[in-house]
């Protein structure tokens, strides 16, 4: 007998602004992460330094790539300062 994949949820589509927010969200989340780690490696002893230095790279790279996301998409990055409290504000009556 062969079996069939049944959807459990209807899956939630996404408007484009709710993209570009979710967008922006993921930027401010990745900076504060960045400016997290650098404070942490500043402090780090032993094996944390290498951990550390993972991290800023890696997310480094993830706040380049979201950036230039944005800005193909046409948002600007000095909105995305104006809209951080706004948005991290809704973010946390939501979640």
């Amino acid at each position: 007998m062969e079996e069939e994949y049944v959807k459990e949820t209807k899956l939630i589509e996404t408007t484009e602004i709710e993209k570009e927010i979710q967008l922006i969200r993921n930027i401010i989340r990745t900076r504060e992460q960045l400016k997290s780690d650098n404070v942490n490696f500043e402090y780090a002893k032993g094996d944390l330094v290498d951990y550390y230095s993972y991290q800023i790279k890696a997310n480094q790279a993830k706040l380049d790539y979201l950036i230039k996301l944005a800005k193909s998409k046409g948002i600007q990055v000095d909105m995305i300062k104006d809209k951080k409290f706004t948005f991290l504000e809704t973010e946390e009556e939501v979640g």
